[in-house]
């Protein structure tokens, strides 16, 4: 007789901390630009040995992963990293809006100082985080899904290539219904 095995998995969001908790500012918005919006999220990978955690910043119009970091911890640099990545790449940031959940690694004083000085909105998730944040939790699912994130690795160091081997073929190759068949490079650099 085979018996399933219960897949476990990591908590990445830990909301009960002293920061303070953002508004969330995009819930009724309409977003018509690349760099209006960037949601951000963490999601885990397996290894043989435990996890490790990928932070990524998402691109709402254009759909593009445009911050990235795998780290083997929840630490707050592995966030702050894939922050800066996205802002160094980003050729204009006026009127933009980071949107997280109310994770203890966004709330922090450090990653709220840095959105401050680059003049970025803080919006976060009320409630029902994982709704108010569907986006970020889509390409989540899609990475692990249809780029085989899913799969237990042999370590931190082939998660890495494998993060970075599947977040290139996202954006540069993966045609997306919502996007009229476009690639999310297609579309930033288009509109950008």
């Amino acid at each position: 007789m085979l018996t399933l095995r219960k897949k476990t998995s990591a908590r990445t969001t830990n909301s009960y901390h002293r920061f303070y908790k953002y508004n969330n500012l995009i819930k009724n918005i309409e977003v018509t630009r690349p760099n209006q919006v960037w949601v951000s999220d963490i999601t885990y990978i397996r290894t043989i040995k435990g996890f490790c955690y990928l932070a990524l910043i998402t691109d709402v119009h254009s759909r593009k992963i445009v911050g990235y970091d795998l780290s083997d911890s929840l630490e707050l640099k592995g966030c702050v990293r894939a922050l800066k990545k996205a802002i160094y790449q980003a050729k204009n940031i006026n009127g933009l809006i980071h949107h997280s959940d109310r994770g203890i690694q966004y709330c922090s004083n450090v990653y709220t100082q840095i959105l401050k000085r680059k003049k970025i909105d803080i919006s976060m998730t009320e409630e029902n985080h994982c709704y108010e944040n569907a986006m970020a939790e889509r390409v989540n699912g899609i990475l692990k899904d249809e780029f085989y994130l899913d799969q237990t690795f042999d370590n931190v160091a082939h998660a890495k290539r494998a993060a970075k081997n599947a977040i290139n073929l996202y954006n540069e190759i993966r045609l997306h219904l919502s996007l009229d068949y476009k690639t999310p490079n297609m579309v930033y650099k288009l509109s950008a």
